[in-house]
């Protein structure tokens, strides 16, 4: 009788584990927001702390009386006993609101100026604007440091590939009044890539429930939230990564190597996931000839990175060179402002020793995470992502020059792993008819 009752037990205490977990979740979101509001240097993140403090007040509150209600056995109404109004509330509160504003609030003036507690916008934003403006009438995205006439500042700098220029040609193209720069303001733009990318990556997966704790990670995260409403381009750039895993998931390998030479042609930051790609694609392919899939998706990746690249490099190689390849890895003639107070940074504070040891541990965990390659190859798009959501938050803890807002794309990229393993499995049977013990 009492084994037959512990399964029961069990099941009755699910839905309190379940709703006291989020209200852990909201509460902890809630005090990132309240220290945001309170103490950033930054207007536009102090703004979205206010918003956001009631976002997830509101989802905690919601999350307590779920976990009271079912402590007490209640009967919730099926209407108003769902989590996702948790995940709604944020979306309206944390996300959406707080962008509307600041978007109306830039346009008072205050881009270009070095005082942060007055950004609407975070540079980024405006940057990539200027990119699309100087492409247009100059051929290059990238202002030439040595033809200033003065000393660069790192306003001057444009750290992105030529792809990262599309999202600022609305605003290049159209801009001009104040509803048009409203309306074309980049983080629209940013904000429209990420929903589509993560609408057409559901599609291709044959629309699975989406686990609400994998939401949690991806799109209720004050890592997403923030960078959502003061900025975006990491947004974009990981919706459309999560949409290579996508392509390759449902075998279709030449467009997963297309969408990620966008990726790495926008951000090289994300290249390498190229490698857990190739992998993945090798691993699953279905035709029979691994081999080919894996050719199919290089040629893809390589043909589309050269062509996007080449001629903006040509059009000035040494502006290239200097903005998309020495400025990021601290080379160029003014130091990357990233510099968050996480490991690899920490241990480069302690000077040219500092910094190599900080370079060795990222080269350490590069070769660790090809050998976790070779040993257990990815079978699944979720095993895939994990393994990416781990190498890009192992870069980023360990990298010399770095910003806490880069680990929005583990945070996502783990949130969509759970999702692709909701969507059932999507691995090639083995050979063998063994079971794949390596795709977990």
């Amino acid at each position: 009788m009492q084994l037959l009752m512990a399964p029961a037990r069990g099941e009755a205490a699910r839905p309190v584990r379940v709703a006291a977990w989020d209200l852990v979740f909201y509460l902890g979101c809630f005090a990132f927001a309240l220290g945001t509001a309170l103490a950033s240097e930054f207007y536009g993140y102090r703004i979205w702390g206010n918003f956001a403090v009631a976002g997830y007040g509101l989802a905690a509150a919601y999350s307590a009386w779920l976990t009271i209600s079912a402590r007490r056995g209640m009967q919730t109404n099926g209407k108003f006993s769902s989590r996702w109004i948790g995940i709604g509330a944020v979306v309206v509160l944390a996300m959406c609101a707080p962008l509307l504003m600041l978007v109306i609030r830039r346009l008072t003036g205050t881009d270009w100026l070095i005082t942060p507690f007055s950004w609407a916008a975070q540079p980024e934003v405006w940057v990539i604007e200027r990119s699309a403006d100087l492409l247009l009438r100059h051929g290059t995205p990238y202002v030439d440091i040595a033809a200033l006439g003065r000393a660069p500042e790192v306003n001057d700098y444009t750290p992105y590939g030529p792809v990262m220029t599309v999202f600022g040609l609305p605003r290049a193209l159209f801009g001009g009044s104040p509803v048009l720069n409203a309306l074309t303001d980049a983080r629209w733009m940013f904000a429209l890539a990420a929903v589509l990318c993560a609408y057409a990556s559901w599609r291709l997966l044959n629309r699975p429930r989406i686990p609400v704790f994998a939401a949690q990670l991806a799109i209720a995260c004050p890592l997403t939230a923030l960078t959502w409403a003061v900025a975006g381009p990491d947004l974009a750039i990981v919706g459309l990564l999560v949409l290579t895993f996508a392509l390759a998931a449902a075998d279709r390998p030449g467009w997963s190597g297309f969408v990620l030479a966008l990726v790495i042609s926008a951000k090289l930051i994300v290249a390498p996931a190229a490698a857990v790609l190739a992998v993945f694609v090798y691993r699953r392919a279905r035709g029979g000839n691994p081999w080919a899939a894996t050719g199919r998706f290089a040629a893809a990746l390589a043909a589309a990175t050269i062509a996007l690249h080449l001629p903006v490099y040509l059009a000035n190689p040494a502006a290239f060179t200097e903005h998309v390849i020495r400025f990021p890895l601290g080379m160029g003639a003014v130091r990357s402002p990233a510099a968050s107070p996480l490991p690899g940074h920490l241990i480069a504070q302690a000077g040219p020793a500092g910094t190599a040891i900080s370079l060795v541990l990222v080269g350490v965990a590069a070769v660790a995470m090809l050998i976790w390659l070779a040993r257990r190859p990815p079978a699944t798009g979720s095993a895939a992502l994990t393994r990416t959501a781990v190498g890009l938050g192992a870069l980023i803890l360990l990298t010399p020059a770095t910003r806490y807002g880069y680990l929005v794309y583990p945070l996502v990229l783990l949130g969509a792993a759970l999702t692709f393993r909701a969507s059932g499995p999507t691995a090639r049977p083995p050979r063998n008819g063994r079971a794949d013990a390596t795709s977990s």
